[in-house]
């Protein structure tokens, strides 16, 4: 009899849902949709395609993650239409525009409108243990360092902060699963990552061999910080297995955006799948215990989709001016 009556209650739950998800405007929604993540082996690709497959099954429609260039590239897809969606640090997103976007200098990408928050991106330095480099001063000169795809946020920003403390350096790109292999066979001294932690491509390897997370002095993190539109951070001790105590570094938060022309209903959709359950994003990607509704505020840069807005206003108590909503 308990049997039948949760059977009976969770069916009842079921047909709901599917009523209310019937009274939701479709008027004008794509048939499918993408998401611009970045390389594989990387934060962007893992939380970005998850959270795309997570909205796909729960509103029917069938989308999924995109391998891409990053940040940069991203702006740029979702700008144009070609994505549907992307990922975006704060620094490249201003850049873009600002028409400074490496991609297409001049265009000022302002049809690519703010989603909603996912996390802090960190910055920080691995190598490996035979290396005997476990600090930002025991880097040799002319060290080869991986600052991860071309365009990305790593590679718009790690290049400057090296130089700015100092290093001299071969620069080299590519993907992280890419670059960490290439370090693990001695052909990289260090990759320099910028992705939300802890990254895959660091926990691979951790498994294969011995490798020095390599933390920023404090006076070493101030002079990032004055120079760079980034933030304190510490990556927490039990990020990495290598780590004994928690690793000082700097961090750029990270936002989903949309192209501003998407109907409204849409956005707010999916800006409602991802939001209203932070354990499912959690499960998808550990980085996404910031992916909460009071970090709407940690957007200053992006106007906000106006689906996005009226979702965080409702939900979240944002107070989000007129003046930084899309269309208003």
């Amino acid at each position: 009899m308990k049997h039948l009556t949760l059977t009976v209650a969770t069916i009842a739950l079921s047909v709901g849902a599917a009523q209310a998800g019937s009274h939701v405007d479709r008027t004008g929604w794509p048939e499918s949709f993408t998401v611009g993540t970045a390389s594989q082996g990387g934060t962007y690709f893992a939380y970005g395609s998850g959270w795309a497959n997570l909205v796909a099954e729960e509103l029917g429609i069938s989308g999924g993650g995109e391998v891409t260039g990053g940040p940069m590239q991203n702006m740029a897809l979702v700008h144009t239409g070609d994505a549907q969606f992307g990922m975006t640090t704060m620094g490249p997103a201003a850049e873009s525009l600002a028409g400074t976007n490496p991609i297409a200098p001049g265009l000022p990408m302002s049809n690519a409108c703010a989603m909603f928050p996912m996390y802090q991106t960190p910055f920080s330095v691995t190598a490996l243990a035979s290396s005997g480099i476990t600090s930002i001063a025991d880097i040799p000169d002319g060290a080869r360092i991986g600052f991860g795809p071309a365009g990305s946020t790593s590679d718009t920003y790690f290049p400057r902060m090296m130089e700015t403390l100092g290093v001299n350096f071969e620069r080299r790109n590519g993907g992280w699963s890419d670059l960490g292999g290439q370090l693990q066979d001695g052909l990289l001294d260090v990759i320099a990552f910028a992705a939300g932690v802890p990254v895959p491509a660091v926990s691979q390897l951790e498994v294969q061999t011995d490798v020095n997370i390599i933390e920023f002095t404090e006076e070493e993190q101030a002079t990032i910080m004055e120079a760079f539109p980034v933030s304190q951070f510490d990556i927490a001790a039990e990020t990495y297995t290598t780590l004994e105590a928690p690793a000082r570094s700097v961090s750029m938060w990270n936002f989903a955006i949309a192209n501003c022309d998407l109907p409204e209903s849409f956005v707010e959709a999916v800006v409602d799948v991802v939001m209203s359950d932070n354990a499912r994003m959690v499960n998808i990607h550990k980085a996404a215990r910031s992916t909460t509704p009071d970090n709407w505020d940690k957007n200053g840069v992006l106007m906000w989709h106006p689906g996005a807005a009226k979702w965080f206003k409702e939900n979240a108590g944002a107070d989000i001016p007129d003046s930084m909503i899309h269309g208003m």
